[in-house]
This record gives C-alpha cells, sequence and structure tokens, in this order.
C-alpha cells in the first residue's frame, strides 16, 4: 500500500503584508517599491555624509530587490496579466537610471524634482473636485417628502388614465429624461417620434417619456379619412430586455378626429432596445380591415447612463474583474487631444476620473472615463489616443470599453462609434 501526503504550503503568518502583496504577484505594488528605492538611491548619491561604498552597496542592494520583483511577476499566475508588462518597463528603467551614467544624468531631476510637482498638482486638482461635488450635495433641492403618498400607474383605472396623467406623478416629473419639469420644449421634442407617413389612412406619433425603470409611450392618433375606424388598435412589440406592462387599449375614432393611446414598457437592463409594431383598424362604412407598419423606435442607452466617480484602485479591480471587453478604433477628424476628451466624455455622458491640464501640450493622451446605470451596472471606459506625425495630424488609437454585460458593452462602442466624428459638423453649423 502506498501512502501519498500532501505538502502543506509554506507558512505566511510571520511574513509582513508588503512581502506577502509582493510573492502574490501584485506587480504594480512592485513597480512603486523599485521607483521609491531608485530614488533613494538617487538622493543618497548627492549626499555628502556617505561615502562611494556605501553608495553602491545600496545600489546593488536595489537592484537585487528590483530582479527579484520582475522574477516573482513572472513565476506568479495573476489576474492583472495586462498590467504586469507595463510594471516590468518601469522596473527596467529604474534599473537603467541606476546602471547607466547617462540615464541616471538625464532622468535624476525628473524623478526626484518634476515627479513630487505633479503629484502635488495631482492632489490639487483632486480637493477641487471633492470641494464641487460637496458643493453640489449642499445645493441639492429636496423635491420629495418622507411622507408624500407614491402614485402607482399600473393600478389606476383605464377611466383616470388621460394625458395628464403624470402631474399627479411628482417624482416621475423630476426622474424623467429630457421631458422632466424643468426640461425645455427641444429636449421634449427630441423624444417625439414619428411612427407613419402622412398619406397613410391613420397618422402615429409618440412621445416618448423615458424613466429610470420603465417607458410610457403617449401615442397621438389621426383619422385622415371621412369614414368611421372602429377596433383601431396599436400593436406594439419589443426587442431587447424590455416587456410590455400595459398594451393599448382599442379605439372608436370618428371621421378626421383624433385620440391619444398610452403604453407602458418596463426596462430590466442597460442596452439598447427598439420598439416596432402595427396599427389594425376596421372601416365602419367599408367593412374592411387596414395594417399599417409603424416606423420603429431606437431606444439610446445614453437615456439609463449616469456619470459617477470612483477611485483609481476601484476603477483597476474593475477592469481586471470585468470580463466583456468591446474595442473601438479612433477615426475621426478632431485634430486636438483634449477636444476628442471632451467630446467622447460629452457624447456618452460619462465622467472622466484621470485629471488633465489644458496647457498641457503633447502628442499622446489617456484617459480612464465610468458611468453608473440606473440599474446599478459600471461602465469602463479607457481612453488611448495619440497625435500621429505626419503632414495630417490626425488622431489615432483606441477606445476600449468593459462592463459586466454585454450589451453596455455593445451599446456604448456603438455609441462612441456614431459620435466621435460629429464635432466638426456642428462647428461647422
Amino acid at each position: 500500500t502506498v501512502y501519498s501526503e500532501v505538502k502543506a504550503p509554506p507558512p505566511t503568518d510571520n511574513l509582513t503584508s508588503l512581502r506577502k502583496m509582493i510573492i502574490e504577484g501584485d506587480s504594480f505594488l512592485g513597480s512603486v517599491i523599485s521607483s521609491s528605492l531608485t530614488k533613494l538611491c538617487l538622493r543618497a548619491s548627492g549626499l555628502a555624509g556617505i561615502d562611494p561604498v556605501s553608495c553602491k552597496d545600496m545600489t546593488l542592494k536595489a537592484l537585487l530587490v528590483m530582479c527579484g520583483i520582475v522574477k516573482m511577476a513572472d513565476v506568479c499566475m495573476i489576474a492583472q496579466r495586462s498590467s504586469a508588462s507595463d510594471c516590468k518597463e518601469r522596473i527596467t528603467l529604474c534599473c537603467r537610471v541606476l546602471l547607466d551614467p547617462k540615464a541616471n544624468e538625464l532622468l535624476k531631476d525628473t524623478l526626484l524634482l518634476e515627479g513630487k510637482t505633479t503629484f502635488l498638482h495631482f492632489l490639487s486638482v483632486l480637493k477641487e473636485r471633492e470641494s464641487k461635488e460637496a458643493e453640489g450635495k449642499e445645493e441639492a433641492v429636496l423635491t420629495t417628502q418622507a411622507d408624500d403618498l407614491i402614485h402607482f400607474r399600473q393600478l389606476r383605472s383605464q377611466a383616470v388614465q388621460g394625458v395628464d396623467l403624470d402631474l399627479d406623478d411628482g417624482s416621475d416629473l423630476v426622474r424623467a429624461t429630457g421631458v422632466g419639469g424643468s426640461g425645455s420644449l427641444s429636449d421634449e421634442l427630441n423624444h417625439v417620434y414619428q411612427l407613419s407617413g402622412f398619406a397613410d389612412p391613420v397618422y402615429a406619433e409618440a412621445n416618448v417619456k423615458v424613466h429610470d425603470y420603465d417607458i410610457v409611450l403617449d401615442i397621438l392618433v389621426i383619422n385622415r379619412t371621412p369614414n368611421t375606424l372602429s377596433n383601431l388598435t396599436v400593436e406594439l412589440s419589443t426587442m431587447g430586455d424590455m416587456k410590455i406592462v400595459e398594451r393599448p387599449q382599442s379605439q372608436n375614432i370618428g371621421p378626421l378626429d383624433q385620440t391619444t393611446i398610452r403604453a407602458s414598457i418596463k426596462v430590466s437592463s442597460t442596452e439598447t432596445g427598439h420598439i416596432f409594431g402595427t396599427v389594425v383598424y376596421e372601416d365602419s362604412s367599408t367593412g374592411e380591415k387596414g395594417y399599417i407598419n409603424l416606423n420603429d423606435i431606437h431606444m439610446d442607452i445614453m437615456d439609463y447612463i449616469r456619470p459617477a466617480h470612483c477611485t483609481d484602485e476601484v476603477f483597476r479591480s474593475m477592469w481586471a474583474e470585468f470580463e466583456w471587453e468591446n474595442k473601438v478604433a479612433i477615426s475621426t477628424s478632431i485634430s486636438g487631444l483634449l477636444d476628442f476628451l471632451d467630446h467622447i466624455v460629452k457624447s456618452t455622458n460619462m465622467s472622466c476620473l484621470t485629471p488633465h491640464d489644458s496647457t498641457e501640450k503633447g502628442n499622446f493622451l489617456a484617459a480612464n472615463l465610468y458611468a453608473k446605470s440606473v440599474f446599478g451596472e459600471d461602465a469602463l471606459v479607457n481612453l488611448s489616443v495619440e497625435k500621429k506625425q505626419d503632414t495630417e495630424g490626425k488622431l489615432g488609437g483606441y477606445i476600449r470599453i468593459r462592463s459586466k454585460t454585454q450589451g453596455i458593452a455593445l451599446s456604448l462602442g456603438d455609441r462612441i462609434t456614431s459620435v466621435q466624428r460629429g464635432l466638426p459638423e456642428n462647428k461647422s453649423q
């Protein structure tokens, strides 16, 4: 009989937290330690009280630690495999500064002085952002009291559901996007969709009110014939993660008369959806049935995306965790790096987590964008763009989108692809 015992892993209770994290393969922490050791060696070389032998001994120990960190990152199987190559390149630069006298002369001031200045500027930008967020929270107006009644539209009788139903639902007016109580007429008209043609016997258009978790359609139906249309029904169907909760009721419309039909659709996730349908009616004078196919209503994902903020550590952990990724190539005629970044942030309704100074000049820009849906889903975007060194000076690069669900990644990619060329046309107008 052969007995085999499983070898117990080496005890890690006596290890410090820093060493334990490095052994587990935290390459980002290893790059930070390498940068700190390099700065200590550079500062020690400029001090008068340290002899050259001690300085060289310190440099050799620092190089051995850096080589061990790189070796540990290669051996360990970590989830942040994509960031390991960047950290390895950073550690290689630190080793070159300590070994090459020319690199030491060129990068010594950059590592010791300019890094501190940049970090102080970064902290000041964070303080300004926190102060602005605090002012926004203080100025927030209380829209609903704790003892206010909650009106459920689905529980009301059909006789009560008129056109002015939402006047009783104060919370719906505040939460509505684009057609709320403070919305302008142009915002409301942007949510009006023409469903049939002017030459059709029945003209129909829909006013779409997008709430957080449901969509309300107010469909205006006009009888353009001299006959009475009986049993007129708007049959709706949806494509995507949407469900029709309240179907439109049949109506009898007199000659050249009009009426408003209401429909409710429940939304359960953030993704682009389509609403399509058909108008079915019966002519009272001839007894013939008519069918009119309606134009599709395209529901934009921007109605569910809200800007949000998170720390760099949380963003990095979510980026490594999320499995769905959509990569969009940059193709635009916008020439400025910051102009393109501002256009993407405004078009996608996201917040930029990477502070940028408008006075900075360069040929490369990288930024992280973050947003949350009304359903609590996270959307991460990494923008890497560079100005090509040619006569035209066009921008090139990629925009990477990551999320937990496939719908957000694909819908945001389609949105960015459609709007990244839109800025020059708006300016020309």
